[in-house]
């Protein structure tokens, strides 16, 4: 499913219009992303958790050449299923 057509699929469950909907979807996905870069964690109750994860400067090879190189330390975004979420899966 893409971008589009979850915004339809918004948009028929909640009754408003594709727009509308895209907006919602917009300032949701804004406000998650200002609060993750915040490096704060985002509970959503039933769905998941978004947390800021560092990842350890480290050692890894060049697969063209071979060579050795050094792969600088970085932060991601990582994000665990709530248990409801785990079982509606199933």
């Amino acid at each position: 499913m893409n971008k589009g057509e979850f915004i339809e699929m918004l948009a028929d469950t909640t009754g408003e219009s594709k727009a509308a909907a895209a907006r919602s979807l917009e300032a949701v996905l804004d406000c998650l992303a200002k609060a993750v870069k915040k490096n704060n964690k985002v509970v959503l109750s039933g769905f998941g958790t978004f947390v800021v994860r560092e990842r350890a400067a480290r050692m890894g090879v060049n697969p063209k050449t071979g060579a050795q190189i050094e792969i600088k330390a970085s932060k991601t975004v990582g994000f665990k299923a709530a248990k409801a979420l785990k079982d509606a899966m199933q």
